[in-house]
């Protein structure tokens, strides 16, 4: 089961990371359509122990892939088949965009860290609309009961002006709110122009009103609607989005977003300065992403559903998150680090603490 740091420092840390992203995505998707994902599935399916209910919802285990590994939807029960309890999708927006130029993606090894400015590539909402009605489909059918839950992420097309940026973001609620088991407002990526301005309150409450009521409007049921925001906010704006949150009635918050800070990092000054622009995720992000989570639940209570995510490698680093009033986590960056196992070894530790 550790085996793969060893192949990760061999077979892939030497290569161009988004590089090394597409070639190990492809083989989880290709080991899946040639039938591998039944014999995955007997190992790895999590404990029904783990089993949590949020936002309406039942997952499989608390433990969740956040959104930026899958894109455009193309490999979600791949996914599933690895142990994650929920796929987030994304981040999608109202027209297809190619992303920002290559190279975008780059790792901070010394840190477990990434940085990325990839700039929301993907190939619009009315392309990954059907990939998303196939993806439910197939989950409903390979798990009878309890069924990994599938998320979609949707933000501002790069071209749109920020006071279009509604509009934008109602084409994809209408068009991907009927294949989706709940949708977020991504305002924080630090990757689009001008993005993290739709933070401010003012502008923030009628992008979630409109979204809200066109995202139930469209599916016919309400669709469990959350915001992700940045780690960078100051307090006071947490609260802020907090507050707005619980006068609109949101289902919840995810916290935290990739970082625009490079402070503590253990990598040479020279080497971060190389690479440039974009967010920051991974374990640098862990203390920030905790404090944000520790202050939201302080505020909301029980009254929104919180997902913490930002840094998380282990199974006591996820408890430590659903202890601190999360009730769902996600990972994403020490997947690319630690390999195809380590949503299982997650589960298979976080069932081991809780008995």
């Amino acid at each position: 089961m550790r085996i793969y740091p060893t192949v990760f420092r061999v077979c892939f840390s030497w290569m161009d990371a988004e590089k090394a992203h597409k070639i190990g995505f492809s083989m989880i998707k290709a080991l899946h359509a040639v039938g591998g994902g039944a014999v995955l599935r007997r190992m790895f399916t999590p404990p029904a122990s783990l089993q949590t209910e949020a936002l309406g919802l039942s997952f499989p285990t608390p433990f969740g892939l956040a959104a930026g590994f899958d894109k455009e939807g193309k490999g979600i029960n791949a996914l599933a088949n690895l142990g994650f309890g929920h796929v987030e999708v994304g981040t999608i927006t109202g027209q297809s965009q190619p992303g920002n130029p290559q190279p975008r993606l780059f790792r901070l090894v010394e840190d477990r860290a990434v940085v990325n400015r990839m700039g929301f590539n993907n190939d619009g909402a009315a392309a990954v609309a059907p990939r998303l009605t196939q993806a439910l489909a197939e989950l409903a059918k390979t798990y009878p009961a309890v069924r990994p839950i599938v998320g979609v992420n949707i933000g501002k097309t790069k071209v749109v002006e920020l006071e279009d940026a509604l509009e934008d973001y109602l084409i994809s609620a209408r068009t991907l709110a009927p294949s989706a088991d709940y949708m977020v407002v991504n305002v924080s990526s630090p990757n689009t122009p001008g993005l993290r301005l739709l933070q401010d309150v003012a502008t923030l409450r009628p992008l979630l009103t409109g979204v809200r009521e066109a995202a139930d409007t469209s599916a016919g049921r309400h669709v469990p609607l959350l915001v992700k925001i940045a780690p960078d906010l100051a307090d006071e704006d947490v609260a802020d989005v907090a507050a707005l949150a619980l006068e609109l009635g949101l289902d919840g918050i995810i916290c935290t977003n990739t970082t625009i800070s490079r402070d503590g990092l253990k990598s040479p000054a020279a080497l971060v300065e190389e690479k440039g622009a974009g967010g920051l995720s991974g374990a640098p992000l862990k203390a920030r992403s905790l404090a944000v989570l520790r202050q939201l639940k302080a505020i909301v209570g029980d009254r929104l559903t919180l997902i913490s995510v930002g840094g998380v490698e282990t199974g006591a680093e996820v408890q430590e998150r659903l202890d601190a009033g999360a009730s769902l986590v996600q990972g994403y960056t020490a997947f690319l680090y630690e390999g195809p196992f380590w949503a299982a070894r997650i589960n298979k530790e976080l069932a081991a603490l809780r008995k």
